[in-house]
């Protein structure tokens, strides 16, 4: 089987979902209302799909990973945006070294975790 992918986008939920559209625009993805109650956000070639549906069970064990090219930038950047005060229930966890590489991580509003990482080389 030959892969020509071009692209993999998640659906995620939120469990209020104009909080979590003004959070991941302060994260920095721009925003396509697609519906209503449904919206591509994007960063380049990256995209995510977010919906206004909230089963707990799920969004608890929702986990994302963005490789990104810088985690030190990255990270000090997370912390510039002061999204824990804005949004009282994210949480933001400094940069872990591990044997694969280094990865900081961010529970969103609704409390996904996305892990901001990179690979050894």
């Amino acid at each position: 089987m030959q892969h020509k992918i071009k692209s993999i986008r998640p659906f995620i939920g939120a469990k209020d979902f104009e909080i979590s559209r003004s959070f991941y625009r302060d994260l920095g993805f721009e925003e396509t209302v697609l519906e209503a109650n449904f919206s591509v956000f994007k960063s380049e070639e990256t995209a995510f799909y977010l919906q206004d549906y909230y089963a707990k069970e799920w969004i608890e064990n929702t986990m994302i990973f963005l490789e990104v090219d810088d985690v030190d930038r990255y990270y000090n950047e997370l912390l510039e945006l002061n999204l824990p005060e804005k949004y009282p229930t994210v949480k933001l966890t400094p940069i872990r070294n591990l044997d694969w590489g280094r990865e900081c991580f961010l529970h969103d509003p609704s409390g996904i975790l996305w892990h901001f990482g990179s690979f050894k080389k």
